[in-house]
């Protein structure tokens, strides 16, 4: 059983920052790689950042320059740091790893999510 729990969330004034923490537990062989989404009140999920064991990251457009995506690989534990937040960036965020389990088969799970809400 794998289990991923986030931290970190909360409220923050536009133009402050939040700091995310995932960790993943569990029977895990290896993780290939991490991420972030979000899904804000009447909208659909969709990526944050993903950070790959390698370190290669990706960002969405909207984050670009704000955000950055970071992993401690011994820990199996990818964080996210977000500075100079905007009223749009209020959303649940989930924490996402893609796990290859001792059996070899590679399965992506997610956290519960975190709440995070800019507002002055």
């Amino acid at each position: 059983q794998v289990q991923l729990v986030e931290s970190g969330g909360g409220l923050v004034q536009p133009g402050g920052s939040l700091r995310l923490s995932c960790a993943a537990s569990g029977i895990i062989f290896s993780v290939v790689a991490m991420g972030w989404y979000r899904q804000a009140p009447g909208k659909e999920r969709e990526l944050v950042a993903t950070i790959t064991s390698g370190g290669t990251t990706n960002y969405a457009d909207s984050v670009k320059g704000r955000f950055t995506i970071s992993r401690d690989n011994a820990k199996n534990t990818v964080y996210l740091q977000m500075n100079s937040l905007k009223p749009e960036d209020t959303a649940v965020y989930y924490c996402n790893a893609r796990v290859v389990h001792v059996d070899g088969a590679v399965v992506t799970h997610w956290g519960q999510g975190t709440q995070g809400t800019v507002s002055s």
